[in-house]
Order: C-alpha cells, then sequence, then structure tokens
C-alpha cells in the first residue's frame, strides 16, 4: 500500500455553525468530519449566528467549541460597523472582514471603516474580497503592513492583482476552495441550490486560472470554506449561500494529484506548513494524517460523518483515503470512525 504522512494538516477557513444555528450543525458533528477529513486543526469564521462581533460573544462560543470539539480548532473574531475601537480580544487566530455580500449580516462596504479596522487590529486579518474589492483592500495592506489572508480566491482577476502585489512584496496570502478548481458555472444547471455559494461559480477560465498559479506557487492554501445547510434547505424556495467541504477536501486533491494536475510535495504544503507559517502555529509531538493513496472510490451522501448529509461532489470518483488521524500522540481515527471525545481539541490562540 502506498502511503502519504501529512504532518498538522489545517483548515483554516471554516463555518461550523452550532449555537442559534445548531439545527445546520454543531462543534462536535463538524470536528468529527474535520478529523475524518484528515484535519487536526480548524478555523472558525464568525458570521455563524449569533456573529462573533463582542467580547461577550466570543466568550459564548469559545466555553461551547472548548467542551465539545473533537479537534484543535481557532476562532476568528468578526469585524462590524462599529466594533473596529474595541481592543484586539485574545485567543483568536485573527479578524474576518466581510468586504463583499455573504451569508450573515456582516458586510463592510465603506472603505473609512475597512481602514479603521486595519489600523487598530494587533494581528492577522482575513477578508472576502471579490474583483476589484482586492484592490481596496490592498490600499491599507500597502498602507499598514498588517498580513491579510484573501480567503477563497476564485477568478483571473483577482489572481492577477495578487501576484503583482506579492511581487510588489506585500505581507498577503491566498487561499482557494475545491468547489472553485473543480467547479464552474458550467455545473450550474446539474448541481442547482446544491452549486449556490459566495463567491459564487465562475467560468472555466477562472477555474483554469486558479489551477496555474497552483502550480506557479502563487496559492499558499487549499482551504474548504466548509458551510453546511441541512438538505431541506438547499431545497427550499430560497436557498442559502454555502457548500460543505471538509470531507471531500484532500481526496478531491489528491485526485489532482493522481492526474497530474499539480504536484504532490506542493499539495502538502498548502495543507500543513503554509497555513503553520501564516498563523503561526506549530503541530504537536506526534499529530499526523496517513493516507492510503492506491485505493479508489465514489463520494456518496450515506459516506459523510458532517451533519448536512450532501455534497456538490456527490457521485465523483476520487483517490485516496485516510487510514489514520493523530493528535498529540492519541490516535483519533482509525479510517472508519472518531475515536476522540468531545472537548478533546485544543485552542491553538
Amino acid at each position: 500500500m502506498a502511503t502519504l504522512t501529512l504532518h498538522g494538516m489545517v483548515d483554516p477557513h471554516v463555518h461550523l455553525r452550532d449555537l442559534d444555528w445548531s439545527h445546520k450543525a454543531t462543534f462536535a458533528s463538524e470536528t468529527r468530519a474535520a478529523i475524518a477529513g484528515g484535519y487536526w486543526a480548524v478555523f472558525d469564521m464568525p458570521n455563524t449566528a449569533p456573529s462573533t462581533i463582542s467580547h461577550e460573544a466570543l466568550a459564548h462560543k469559545l466555553d461551547k467549541i472548548n467542551t465539545t470539539a473533537y479537534c484543535d480548532w481557532g476562532i476568528y473574531y468578526g469585524a462590524a460597523r462599529h466594533n473596529w475601537n474595541s481592543h484586539t480580544p485574545d485567543h483568536v487566530c485573527g479578524l474576518k472582514i466581510y468586504n463583499n455580500d455573504t451569508t450573515g449580516d456582516l458586510l463592510i462596504d465603506d472603505q473609512a471603516i475597512r481602514e479603521q479596522h486595519y489600523k487598530h487590529w494587533n494581528g492577522l486579518i482575513a477578508v472576502h474580497a471579490e474583483e476589484e474589492t482586492v484592490l481596496d483592500i490592498l490600499k491599507w495592506v500597502r498602507k499598514y503592513k498588517t498580513h491579510t489572508h484573501f480567503c477563497h480566491i476564485n477568478t483571473a482577476f483577482e489572481i492577477k492583482a495578487l501576484t503583482a502585489a506579492k511581487k510588489e512584496g506585500l505581507p498577503i496570502s491566498i487561499g482557494v476552495t475545491p468547489h472553485h478548481l473543480f467547479l464552474s458555472e458550467d455545473d450550474l444547471p446539474r448541481l442547482g441550490a446544491y452549486g449556490r455559494m459566495k463567491p459564487e461559480l465562475k467560468t472555466q477560465q477562472d477555474c483554469d486560472a486558479l489551477w496555474d498559479a497552483i502550480r506557479n506557487g502563487i496559492v499558499d492554501v487549499i482551504e474548504s470554506d466548509h458551510a453546511p445547510h441541512t438538505i431541506d434547505e438547499k431545497e427550499s424556495d430560497a436557498p442559502p449561500y454555502g457548500v460543505p467541504g471538509l470531507e471531500t477536501t484532500l481526496p478531491l486533491m489528491l485526485t489532482a494529484v493522481k492526474d497530474r494536475r499539480i504536484d504532490q510535495d506542493r499539495l502538502v504544503d498548502m495543507l500543513t506548513i503554509n497555513s503553520h507559517n501564516i498563523f503561526g502555529i506549530t503541530p504537536p509531538p506526534e499529530t499526523y494524517t496517513v493516507v492510503d493513496l492506491d485505493v479508489s472510490y465514489e463520494l456518496t451522501r450515506e459516506g459523510f460523518i458532517g451533519a448536512c448529509g450532501w455534497s456538490p461532489f456527490d457521485g465523483m470518483k476520487v483517490h485516496g483515503a485516510v487510514r489514520e488521524v493523530w493528535i498529540r500522540g492519541t490516535k483519533v481515527y482509525d479510517g472508519e470512525q472518531v475515536l476522540s471525545q468531545p472537548g478533546f481539541g485544543n485552542n491553538l490562540f
């Protein structure tokens, strides 16, 4: 059996739900899904109700996830229109600024308010920024020299702008999702609401630009933007944005390796060490994932551990299966079942 060992897999962009949206998923269900997907740690975004935009809301979320998470984790604080003048909270992995429309009510489209957050935040900033808005954000990166992680980049325009920013020496990093790599707007007639997400699926030419950026070393991180919703919600008259991805990211990307679309070593860096360096974390000893590279199988709804029980990749044949996950010397996954307990996971910040 050909195997691959990854040391400290991280997904720095997930929406674990729970709290007011526990009907969609919980910290427990989705950190179990993360382990089954091969991950050591996941970082939760702030736009799950109630929004993590106050110290009280943050404390509430920290208390709940601390007692229920199966894997290690981090939490983002959310930028709001009026919370820029509060001090930087402890125990968070960064600040998330939503600069374009997405799930929740945290949109900040005022460039002056964006600047206030850059001026007052002490630490990493992650941004949802699309198209021309990328240039708006780069203005503040250039002025304040704050490391900024650009989440789920998905167009050729954005890649071109951020490639130039990297050549300029600006402190930025780039995340790309599997759904923006493997799916395009051509898939929407087939997927319907199951392909509804933010940023939306774009053209095949945009997908090709993302693959090129990966091969050229421009993309730093493969992140899932895991955002589960129930099947009833997705099949409703007003389906919400978002798709799950914690359990499909690794097999999809290993399939790309098998198909020689990307290099295996490059993939390992994008799933592990690049996130370690960006967020300043170090995997504990004996924290790793073992993958069987020989196995091929079809992604099916019945095979998922996550609460929502569906994927836009249902029916796709993939290569590579997680056989073991170890965290801090404890075996937490045996290829079939999650073995850790609620509260086993630690906050990395």
